[in-house]
């Protein structure tokens, strides 16, 4: 049994304690180098794993890989693109070669781009095609595709845990934001199948999980949420009025879900989307 058991000899109660702790264990992380990326990945490494730091801008990645060594943990810089699929064969490879294993998985790239966004003064009918099919590209295969390189070593072993990163906007339906909410409800569903499929098939050590963050401020939508003096905008105040916790999430509190989900601590948990949004999901708005 995976964790500390101090079962008493004669039968009596049990005190398991499960384990958070991720030591000895190898994570990649996609998305490494966005602002919920490098979290993730630094608090993964303070959980005790080697840590690959994937994203496609490479200075970035060793900036934050020499970070996370300073501060007294193991980590490498693997620049690749999550749909490129030599890159994250070449990246898998060489972790095999040098750490033996790849033992966790985190999906955290991701993004959205403004024409599959409608503008308030646009029609469905005016949604960008290619826009559409970018997003689509980027966060469902760049799910799909590093899932298929990195799970083969875990297959092999019989052993891994992925975690994929979805959002509010893939069970909610969230105005004008088309193109992501549709890609990550198909991240949601890949999520399930996968798991469902994994532990049918290859035993049930194996586990794949998603956590769905609420409304963290970052790059891409600081302008939406906020204008230049740090006011919220008509739209970022509509969203603090639907979070019951009246605030935005702060990017460390992903760490809490995520560590539970890799570690052995849920062990007995697969297919499940963990919100992590203050209660937005839950709110009826009434």
């Amino acid at each position: 049994m995976n964790g500390t058991d101090t079962r008493t000899e004669n039968g009596g109660l049990a005190a398991y304690r499960p384990d958070f702790g991720l030591q000895g264990k190898v994570c990649v992380v996609t998305g490494a180098t966005g602002v919920l990326g490098s979290v993730m990945a630094r608090g993964i490494a303070a959980a005790g794993a080697r840590v690959a730091v994937l994203g496609r801008r490479a200075d970035v990645a060793e900036a934050l890989a020499a970070e996370i060594r300073a501060a007294g943990g193991e980590a490498r810089a693997t620049p690749a693109d999550v749909v490129d699929k030599a890159a994250l064969t070449r990246v898998r490879d060489e972790l095999l070669r040098d750490w033996g294993s790849v033992d966790m998985l985190v999906n955290a790239a991701g993004g959205n781009q403004p024409g599959a966004t409608l503008r308030p003064d646009q029609s469905v009918l005016e949604l960008d095609e290619t826009a559409m099919r970018q997003v689509m590209e980027l966060n469902f295969f760049g799910t799909l595709l590093p899932t298929q390189v990195f799970l083969e070593p875990m297959v092999e072993r019989g052993a891994g845990a992925i975690v994929n990163v979805s959002s509010m906007a893939a069970d909610r339906a969230i105005t004008r934001v088309a193109g992501y909410s549709a890609a990550k409800a198909a991240v949601e569903n890949l999520t399930r199948w996968l798991a469902t499929t994994l532990a049918k098939r290859h035993g049930p050590g194996i586990r794949v999980n998603a956590i769905a963050p609420g409304f963290f401020v970052g790059e891409q939508n600081r302008s939406l949420l906020m204008d230049e003096g740090g006011n919220l905008t008509p739209r970022g105040r509509t969203i603090i009025d639907n979070t019951p916790m009246g605030r935005f999430g702060e990017a460390e509190e992903l760490l809490g879900a995520l560590l539970f989900l890799l570690s052995d601590a849920s062990r007995f948990v697969t297919g499940v989307v963990v919100p992590v949004d203050g209660g937005f999901s839950a709110f009826s708005g009434v």
